[in-house]
């Protein structure tokens, strides 16, 4: 039998999106079919002699025993080429723009369209080496042989895929346009390079090396780039509670971060929040092309409402897109929104195949594929010898709010970076609500060079201020029970100094239009001159000085706007509020000096 020709088998069970076939023993695991009449997409997740256990990734309503099933001997792949960025798919790459615009809202059974569109014509331009007159251009899975410009924002560099046998290119074309079906080259083995490949979800992208981190990803978000930073190629989660700001805060991030493309996964949320992604980021600007955010993203949306197959396999679907981007030298982000939704689709999954639960329900593989996931991320040399990073946040949505399920504690297993937001900072209107005391970044020691470039004093000031915030946790307790009017004045500072850190570091408005970006050096400045006030306020009130004189200096108001007040490339003005702050401490200093003495 030809290893391309269809097999063809018979339903004989269906259980939900679980169905069961005969006839498919000649098919290997994770190959496509087409269920039923209807031609359902599904996928072979299970084969015991002739019998295979098929998801189906679209609404099987209505399937009937003895259906016909066809299998087309491939595994589930994305379609890899320009055209990629700016377009909305669902979680096996149906654009669901082009399906929208033939057949309304509601997808009909079994409708599909292609992925990137045939017809549309790019200015390929090939490599200067490969085009010249008579030259015999190596090559190897992954080289790059031309570029398109896809986008203002992006030069998509054309590689070979890495399954290529050749080591050379017989023949390339010239610089002209072509559309994704057109053979651009041809290799020593005759092989056609096309402007995109195929490749399986489900199969990471070789490459040539994994490297440490060593940069780190700014999202000019103060409390995650000081306190708990995200390298580029990092790994981090983001667990809360229904309502503490997941998503917004993804949305911050994915706004703002400094990487070249960003992927975004809407993995089983809910409708209205999606409708908000879909919405509003083609209207967003990035802030540092001045265009359309659209033009270096990718959106992947799977709603709560559609069939919970494709939920478990947009995540493979949006990190392959991910590491294609990856091998062009381009650092990603991926923000997958929620993996809680993605692991209660393969605890349903588990359950329609009557597989033996483990902890509440869930697979006792789920471990397994967290891994298999988080560990696609990292910052690596590409076949063809560019570096590239791909970050993945994920979202963890707990029920409760409760960090002890499985979910949360095995993602914590596979991540460096965990963000844990606050029930009670949500509450006060405190954004981001990213705890200071459960959070914890172990990226820190692996980026300070950066940082010391920058400011050499970031790790000792970034020390330093998280200790305070947890002794002023202490101080708390003590607080309510006996009131602060039992505690002496060396430590109510620490209360008021931990006061002007949340507020005048830690919050931040999305909605100011200077405080919805920070720029680094803005950032530890500002940490800098507050614990800088800490020092010289604590030493003022071991000289005798009430907390009365200290909490009145003007300085300190002044302090706690400087992050709505002066712009990021402002630094005079904040240098400027420093040294007024100095004047004032120094005064006061003078004062209960002179009557020490």
């Amino acid at each position: 039998m030809n290893a391309l020709e269809p097999v063809t088998g018979t339903v004989t069970r269906v259980s939900g999106p679980i169905v069961f076939a005969e006839g498919l023993g000649a098919c290997g695991l994770y190959d496509v079919v087409d269920v039923g009449e209807a031609a359902l997409i599904g996928e072979i997740i299970r084969l015991k002699n002739d019998i295979a256990t098929i998801q189906v990734y679209e609404d099987d309503t209505g399937m009937r025993v003895g259906e016909k099933v066809v299998c087309h001997r491939r595994p589930l792949s994305v379609r890899l080429g320009p055209g990629l960025i700016g377009t909305i798919y669902d979680g096996i790459q149906r654009p669901l723009e082009t399906l929208f615009a033939s057949s309304g809202a509601f997808l009909k059974p079994g409708e599909r369209s292609d992925p990137i569109d045939p017809a549309r014509k790019w200015r390929f331009v090939p490599e200067p080496a490969a085009a010249a007159p008579g030259a015999s251009f190596p090559i190897s899975g992954g080289a790059v042989i031309g570029s398109v410009q896809e986008t203002d924002s992006v030069t998509h560099r054309v590689m070979v895929s890495p399954d290529v046998r050749g080591t050379s290119l017989s023949w390339i074309a010239g610089e002209g346009d072509y559309t994704i079906e057109d053979v651009v080259a041809r290799t020593d083995l005759d092989e056609e390079i096309r402007l995109s490949h195929w490749w399986p979800v489900r199969r990471a992208r070789p490459f040539k090396t994994k490297m440490t981190v060593t940069e780190p990803l700014i999202t000019g978000q103060r409390v995650i780039d000081v306190f708990f930073p995200l390298s580029k190629g990092g790994t981090a989660a983001i667990p809360g509670g229904f309502g503490t700001g997941k998503t917004m805060t993804q949305h911050a991030i994915a706004k703002w971060c400094d990487a070249d493309i960003i992927v975004y996964i809407g993995c089983g949320e809910r409708g209205n929040e999606m409708t908000d992604v879909l919405s509003e980021f083609p209207e967003l600007i990035d802030p540092r092309s001045g265009r359309s955010l659209m033009e270096r993203t990718i959106l992947i949306a799977n709603t709560s409402n559609m069939p919970v197959a494709a939920r478990e396999v947009s995540l493979y679907s949006g990190i392959t897109l991910a590491e294609y981007y990856r091998d062009m030298g381009l650092d990603v982000a991926i923000m997958a929104d929620s993996t809680s939704r993605w692991a209660e689709a393969l605890r349903e999954l588990s359950g329609r195949m009557e597989e033996m639960p483990a902890e509440e329900g869930f697979p006792a593989y789920l471990p397994t594929r967290l891994a298999e996931f988080y560990e696609r991320a990292g910052r690596v040399t590409g076949l063809c010898g560019k570096e590239g990073s791909v970050s993945v946040i994920g979202a963890v949505s707990p029920p409760g709010g409760d960090f002890s399920e499985p979910v949360t504690q095995h993602t914590k297993r596979f991540i460096r970076c965990f963000w844990a937001l606050d029930r009670d900072l949500a509450n006060a209107r405190h954004y981001p609500a990213i705890g200071w005391i459960e959070s914890y970044s172990e990226y820190a020691d692996e980026i300070r060079p950066w940082w010391d470039r920058l400011d050499p004093q970031w790790n000792a000031v970034r020390i330093q201020a998280l200790e305070l915030l947890k002794r002023e946790q202490r101080l708390q307790q003590i607080v309510r029970l006996i009131g602060p009017d039992a505690l002496p004045d060396t430590e109510r500072i620490i209360l008021v100094t931990a006061e002007m850190v949340k507020n005048g570091f830690l919050q931040q408005s999305a909605f100011d239009d200077i405080d919805m970006y920070s720029e680094p050096a803005k950032q530890i400045m500002i940490l800098t001159m507050i614990m800088r006030f800490h020092e010289r306020a604590s030493a003022i009130i071991k000289r005798g000085a009430p907390l009365l004189k200290v909490v009145g200096l003007p300085c300190r108001e002044e302090i706690v706007r400087v992050k709505t007040t002066y712009k990021n490339e402002d630094t005079a003005g904040v240098a400027a509020v420093e040294l007024r702050m100095n004047q004032q401490l120094d005064d006061l200093e003078r004062t209960y000096r002179k009557a020490e003495a």
